[in-house]
């Protein structure tokens, strides 16, 4: 699917400013989508919107469906009904310049725990009534997340391999047991989805009446302690006991020489081809519910993905194995018609991957950090670009364009100073330039290159496994010549 050209901003909720610890969907992002809006600004990228995992990531959700509860607006609980003044007052820890999730995820938890209390005590008839609509609506994941997030608080976030046999392989008895005896806590999980929907729908509404699409990011795989594999074991490769005899990576790369061991189950798609794709076509139908436009990180994946034994360390020993191929994409256009996708196709790149991303019309990348490390035929160069293509300086898993420009080496140097006619002295703005400048499509700026931040703004280093996702921004970083000059970027261009 072809778009229309426009440059937008890639910044993740959770870096937004607010008194609560880390970004949220409240009156910040409002202001932010005010603030795109002067900067000519038409899309606002976000990394998954689903709840953090291992190391904070939200690329290891709990769930593919539910959105990350950290995420709800404590203010509009408060204006709900469901918290008093008292608990939006900020306690120590929660601090402005990073996200520190040791004490943000208390600190909300508990909020959102009154607040699910009291939304039970005294609903109003028509906030009773939207709940029941939501989860009817959400009918076919919310029932079997509610019930999966209540059974790993019981068990203290074991694996769920490890829980009492029953429970792990889903036995009616023991499940219905269990709605029982958790009834509380799945009327929590519950309640918070629908609370981060309903504001979620709210703030998409307000940007996209005012001309900002979202573009949002799905993984391609998802976390073994997740409700989606605990209640579809047979999508997944698994043994009998539910554990994962293989698991997704990538082979040595630009960011590790032993590659990278993400560890996600891989999918068995012998069995999703036997119902058409029903589970992914499902996936997909809910991300077009909360995103205009779909970036799926590792789109390579779908035409053949490293598969590493599960008992190695590293993904060193890994192995190329086919992916659906076309058949998905088929599958999903079938049932949805033509869908607006962004394919991440980085890394290792083989033809047959170019082959099915044209074959559906899905734009790839193009990463402007990367483009000086070659010679002329570098295919991340601007005069290498294709309008159907979207580029980036940098991505989430990218150091800042500041931090790169410090590291990068000599020859990289020589040529980036060489090819852009700079001396170097503003590589953030440079690089910003060029993408706007491209004849790729659609241009995405992550907002530290916009702020030009050093290495420690940096959002994510591939293959660490912690200390990362924490950054934010404050509105006192902000100068009105940053959005004017976007704006007149986008003029220049044709943005």
């Amino acid at each position: 699917m072809r778009f229309p050209r426009a440059s937008g901003i890639l910044l993740h909720p959770t870096s937004l400013p607010g008194p609560h610890g880390s970004g949220d969907l409240g009156p910040e992002a409002y202001h932010f989508v005010d603030w795109l809006l002067g900067a000519g600004q038409t899309l606002w990228q976000v990394l998954p919107l689903a709840g953090i995992g291992p190391g904070n990531s939200p690329y290891m959700s709990n769930s593919a469906f539910a959105g990350n509860v950290l995420l709800i607006d404590l203010a509009d609980l408060h204006a709900q009904g469901w918290l008093d003044a008292a608990d939006l007052q900020p306690e120590p820890g929660l601090t402005d310049a990073q996200v520190d999730f040791s004490v943000v995820h208390p600190f909300r938890m508990q909020r959102l725990a009154k607040a699910a209390t009291r939304f039970g005590q005294a609903g109003s008839a028509e906030q009773q009534a939207d709940f029941a609509r939501f989860l009817a609506d959400h009918r076919s994941w919310i029932d079997d997340y509610a019930l999966f997030m209540a059974l790993c608080e019981s068990c203290g976030w074991k694996d769920w391999c490890n829980w009492e046999a029953g429970l792990a392989h889903r036995q009616p008895a023991a499940l219905a047991a269990a709605r029982v005896q958790h009834a509380s806590r799945i009327a929590f999980w519950q309640f918070c989805q629908w609370r981060f929907f309903r504001q979620w729908a709210a703030l998409k509404a307000y940007a996209n009446g005012k001309g900002v699409q979202i573009v949002g990011d799905t993984p391609i795989f998802i976390a073994h302690l997740s409700a989606e594999v605990w209640a579809n074991p047979q999508l997944f490769e698994l043994d009998a006991q539910g554990r994962a005899t293989v698991v997704a990576g990538v082979p040595p790369d630009y960011f590790s020489a032993t590659g990278q061991r993400w560890g996600n189950p891989l999918y068995r798609w012998s069995e999703h081809a036997k119902d058409g794709y029903a589970w992914w076509v499902e996936r997909v139908r809910r991300t077009f519910e909360l995103v205009d436009r779909v970036r799926i990180d590792h789109f390579r994946g779908f035409a053949g993905h490293w598969e590493v034994p599960a008992s190695e360390a590293t993904a060193v020993k890994g192995q190329w194995q086919p992916g659906p191929g076309a058949a998905l994409f088929e599958a999903i256009a079938q049932a949805l018609g033509p869908v607006p996708i962004i394919a991440e196709d980085l890394g290792v790149i083989t033809p047959d991957v170019h082959a099915l991303r044209k074959q559906f019309a899905f734009p790839g990348m193009r990463i402007l950090q990367f483009a000086f490390a070659g010679d002329a035929s570098d295919r991340f160069l601007p005069h290498n670009h294709e309008p159907h293509t979207v580029v980036y300086t940098g991505t989430h898993d990218n150091d800042t364009t500041v931090g790169w420009w410090a590291t990068a080496t000599d020859a990289e140097r020589h040529f980036a100073r060489a090819y852009l006619a700079t001396d170097g002295h503003d590589m953030s703005w440079t690089l910003i330039r060029a993408a706007m400048a491209s004849v790729a499509d659609t241009a995405v700026h992550p907002m530290q290159d916009v702020l030009a931040l050093p290495s420690d703004s940096r959002m994510n280093y591939p293959g660490q496994e912690s200390g990362w996702w924490r950054w934010r921004f404050q509105w006192s970083q902000v100068q009105p010549w940053h959005a004017g000059r976007l704006a007149e970027f986008c003029q220049l261009y044709g943005r």
